[in-house]
């Protein structure tokens, strides 16, 4: 079986370093792991899409996830402009960088989503990192939300990715994402 994540956010927002660094860390706990990106002309605040793959290498593709169990978006306002729930399977898990609370956020997604969990990981990147880049406090959610990947796993991986000063910053924001998620069952 394989787990298949989809992430959405816009340049800037560590989009494909969330994706990569959810490789590294499944790969430290013995699971293949496939990540990589698309987009299109690479700026900052460009929309930007990266997937992810966990599980069982004979069963992993190299295509794009049409079919997401799980789906990661970075950017607040991108479910108010766009369907972002495409082809998410019914009953699937939505992680979202937003200050509403999980039965608002709820509201803007066009699936049947079977969880979602909030966390304002812009605001916990800004106090915690000095910049407005919310992949790691996201994978801090993602890490609760799922239990797919453990903290340590994802810590190494922001060891191995990162300089050590901004390694230190990084590990903090996933543990507030972590913390401060709100997870709510529909």
């Amino acid at each position: 079986m394989v787990e298949e994540i989809r992430l959405h956010g816009q340049g800037g927002q560590g989009v494909v370093a969330a994706g990569e660094l959810i490789a590294i860390a499944a790969s430290y706990e013995g699971k293949f792991c496939r990540a990589f990106p698309m987009y299109g002309s690479a700026r900052r605040g460009a929309p930007v899409l990266a997937f992810a793959q966990i599980g069982d290498e004979s069963e992993a593709t190299r295509s794009m996830i049409y079919y997401p169990k799980y789906l990661m978006v970075l950017d607040s306002q991108m479910p108010e402009i766009m369907n972002v729930t495409t082809g998410l399977v019914s009953g699937g898990v939505v992680i979202y960088n937003t200050p509403k609370k999980a039965e608002d956020a709820a509201k803007l997604f066009k699936a049947k989503i079977g969880k979602i969990a909030v966390v304002d990981a812009t605001a916990i990147a800004q106090r915690v990192i000095g910049r407005p880049i919310p992949n790691t406090a996201m994978l801090g959610a993602f890490a609760m939300t799922t239990e797919l990947l453990k903290l340590e796993s994802i810590y190494k991986a922001i060891e191995k990715r990162f300089p050590a000063k901004l390694a230190t910053a990084n590990k903090d924001a996933v543990k507030m994402g972590y913390d401060t998620v709100e997870v709510k069952r529909l």
